[in-house]
């Protein structure tokens, strides 16, 4: 298992993700990982299956180089070729933020995604789906797609990441930065409209800030 930082680091890029973010998928602490891909430690036979399990991919790849990320279909790989998400209802605005009745369990609902779409993400309980209203992040995401979000701290965001968050229950979806040196998160539009801009959150402010994840697939209807 010498080359199994090695293998870690190509299956992060492949999917991609940082190390950091696989590390969180399997339940790991940065330093467990590092533990792991460093040689310092042998890695369990159930952490190298819940790898395989996480992502679905070929398990010989985690082993040699110039192996298939996935498999290819056969009788018992293609058993399960989708999984099922938490939904929405409600549209959150990719423009200007808008009040909806809010992202609550009351009203969720159900939606299958094949796995061959959700690639890594495939069965993530971390996932959920809504979708997007306005043209704000256009050059990104059109309106009325369908989005996966992922609930991920905003410790582990970079700068440019794409956010679903709300500030005095307003809802949006915008590309976040954290502009520490004057103590603020600014949420910018991707746009081909010019008339949106930036809304930006002081720290001071961000009290009332709720980050509800990161968005990382989307599906537009072309229709």
């Amino acid at each position: 298992m010498s080359k199994f930082g090695e293998r870690i680091k190509d299956l992060a890029k492949k999917l991609g993700k940082e190390n950091q973010e696989v590390a969180e998928d399997l339940g790991l602490s940065k330093s467990q990982m590092s533990h792991y891909t460093t040689g310092k430690r042998k890695v369990p036979s159930d952490l190298l299956q819940k790898i395989v399990d996480t992502y679905s991919i070929n398990p010989q790849f985690l082993f040699r180089e110039n192996v298939p990320l996935y498999k290819e279909n056969n009788d018992d790989n293609s058993k399960k070729v989708s999984s099922k998400y938490n939904y929405y209802p409600v549209s959150i605005s990719a423009g200007l933020p808008i009040n909806v009745d809010g992202i609550t369990n009351d009203d969720v609902e159900q939606i299958s995604i094949p796995d061959s779409i959700m690639k890594g993400h495939a069965g993530s309980k971390d996932v959920f789906f809504m979708k997007t209203n306005g043209e704000s992040m256009n050059n990104v995401i059109p309106h009325d797609s369908l989005i996966a979000v992922k609930h991920t701290d905003i410790n582990n965001l970079k700068n440019g990441d794409i956010v679903v968050y709300s500030c005095n229950h307003e809802y949006s979806v915008k590309r976040i930065y954290n502009d520490a040196n004057n103590k603020r998160f600014v949420f910018k539009p991707d746009s081909t409209d010019m008339r949106f801009i930036d809304n930006v959150v002081t720290y001071e402010e961000a009290k009332d800030l709720k980050l509800y994840g990161k968005v990382v697939l989307y599906i537009v209807n072309l229709d």
